[in-house]
């Protein structure tokens, strides 16, 4: 009997010994590299911002305030003129894709509802895999054509 609690006494000391390695190696262990184009300023991972042009400024949200990996999901894009007006009629192209791993989009998000108040629906968004997303919208509306681009990040 005494042998027995030896060999479960060394077990629970070896499985001890083990986390404590493992935890240290956490700890310790480099910072894996970002992805190039990371090392962006904070406004380029931002939700609101100024089109390329200056026409609208443009914010863009999950419709259900989450990002969601791996799952087909709407977005809301809003658009006002810069003296805040909301832009209605407008139409709206999206492209996009992973740039580091030059890629595209593994499906076709497009326009699908105007929700008044500048507000539109963009449906079909899906991000397979975590890292640095990109989706370029072209919006043409009554006060011109112009293009944003927003970063996500998973």
């Amino acid at each position: 009997m005494a042998s027995l609690w030896r060999y479960v006494l060394a077990g629970v000391g070896l499985a001890a010994l083990l986390a404590g390695v493992l935890a240290a190696v956490y700890v310790t262990a480099p910072q894996a590299p970002r992805p190039a184009g990371y090392e962006m300023a904070g406004s380029e991972i931002a939700r609101s911002k100024e089109t390329a042009n200056g026409l609208f400024v443009a914010s863009f949200e999950p419709e259900r305030g989450v990002i969601r990996q791996g799952e087909l999901q709407s977005w809301l894009l809003t658009l006002k003129t810069n003296a805040g007006t909301p832009v209605e009629g407008a139409a709206i192209s999206i492209s996009g894709g992973m740039p580091q791993h030059r890629h595209g989009l593994p499906t076709s998000p497009h326009a699908t509802d105007y929700l008044g108040d500048g507000r539109y629906r963009i449906g079909g968004v899906k991000f397979t895999m975590s890292g640095l997303w990109q989706l370029h919208f072209a919006i043409s509306a009554a006060a011109g054509s112009d293009t944003v681009v927003f970063n996500v990040l998973l």
